[in-house]
């Protein structure tokens, strides 16, 4: 029994949203309740050249005839990953987005380990360290696998661990058509309001809110 217990411990275990804030001493803040997260979301919506108004035409009506229908690959493959294209999340300078992958660390003598959507983290090839972005997503009624929040909580943590300095982590929780833009600054993570994907306006906003992260991440996070 206690080797059983000693296993689980090293291999993570599935952790929901309240039980990593008592474990881990954290604070939930909802909606513009820091200057972070108010600085994050003051931004207007873009203007799109032609290729990415065709792109985000595409994408805007094949969503909205669709979501709720497709499964997390459908949900990922045709929408998500067009969305980060347009929101300029791509590899450049040092800094690679990583598809799913695992990571983990023991953070005050636990095992955490969660396997990241998508993260921005300054690395090459397939060697990544420094995470400074995370998305978790799942699409509800359709197989969904644990809980976003509590898994974007978790790559948060572990991120902690592995940067070399205490940096904010910036992050979005993806439940079908639902964004939510979550910051972890020491203990604390403000969570956002909801932003809809299928609504045009919401889905301009979170494009220029993704593009306003690559400059935050330049000019203050990589230094």
């Amino acid at each position: 029994m206690a080797r059983r217990k000693k296993i689980d411990e090293e291999e993570g275990r599935d952790w929901t949203e309240a039980e990593l804030v008592l474990q881990f001493n954290l604070k939930r803040i909802v909606e513009y309740q820091t200057l972070l997260m108010k600085e994050w979301l003051d931004i207007e919506s873009p203007i799109l050249n032609n290729f990415e108004q065709a792109l985000f035409d595409l994408i805007y009506v094949r969503g909205l005839e669709n979501m709720s229908t497709w499964s997390e690959e459908d949900l990922k493959m045709k929408f998500i990953t067009y969305v980060l294209e347009l929101g300029n999340l791509k590899d450049e300078n040092g800094v690679v987005g990583y598809f799913d992958k695992l990571i983990w660390a023991k953070i005050e003598g636990i095992m955490l380990k969660v396997k990241s959507d998508f993260m921005l983290a300054k690395g090459y090839l397939n060697l990544h360290k420094n995470p400074y972005f995370h998305f978790q997503e799942y699409k509800p009624n359709i197989k969904p696998s644990g809980e976003p929040m509590a898994q974007l909580l978790e790559a948060f943590l572990i991120g902690q661990a592995k940067n070399e300095k205490p940096i904010p982590l910036y992050g979005v929780e993806i439940v079908g058509e639902t964004w939510r833009f979550i910051i972890m600054d020491g203990k604390e993570y403000c969570i956002s309001k909801s932003f809809s994907a299928t609504e045009k306006d919401d889905l301009l906003k979170i494009i220029a809110i993704l593009r306003k992260f690559k400059h935050i991440l330049f000019t203050r996070l990589i230094l």
